[in-house]
C-alpha cells in the first residue's frame, strides 16, 4: 500500500500550521506523536523537513509553548501545548476555513 499524500503538497503545506494547532487543542504532544496522529486521520505522510519548521513558526509565534522532556534510555525530545493565544488563534482560523469551505462548496452550483 502506497503512502502517497492524499493532498497536494501546497494544501498539505498551507493546512500544517492550522491542523497541528487543532491536534494540540486536546492536550500536549511531541512532532512525531504529531505527524502519526495526522497521518492515521487520512492527512498522509509529514516529512520531518516539513514538520519541524511549521513547529518552530508556531512557537516563534508564540501559539505553542515548548518543554525539555528527558529521555528514558534514549534522547529527549520537545514537547508541544497549546497556549492560550494559539487557542484563539486556532478558533478563528478555524472560522476562517468555515467561510472558505462555504464557498469553495456554493461556487458553480
Amino acid at each position: 500500500m502506497s503512502e502517497q499524500a492524499p493532498f497536494p503538497g501546497s494544501w498539505q503545506r498551507a493546512m500544517l500550521p492550522m491542523l497541528l494547532l487543532a491536534e494540540l487543542s486536546s492536550g500536549q504532544a511531541h512532532g512525531y506523536a504529531l505527524s502519526k496522529s495526522l497521518q492515521e486521520r487520512g492527512f498522509g505522510p509529514i516529512k520531518g523537513a516539513t514538520l519541524y519548521p511549521a513547529l518552530a513558526k508556531l512557537e516563534a509565534a508564540g501559539l505553542v509553548e515548548t518543554r525539555w522532556q528527558e529521555g528514558q534510555g534514549g534522547p529527549g525530545r520537545k514537547v508541544y501545548e497549546l497556549s492560550a493565544t494559539g487557542r484563539v488563534e486556532l478558533a478563528e482560523q478555524r472560522a476562517s476555513f468555515d467561510q472558505l469551505t462555504q464557498l469553495v462548496q456554493s461556487t458553480g452550483r
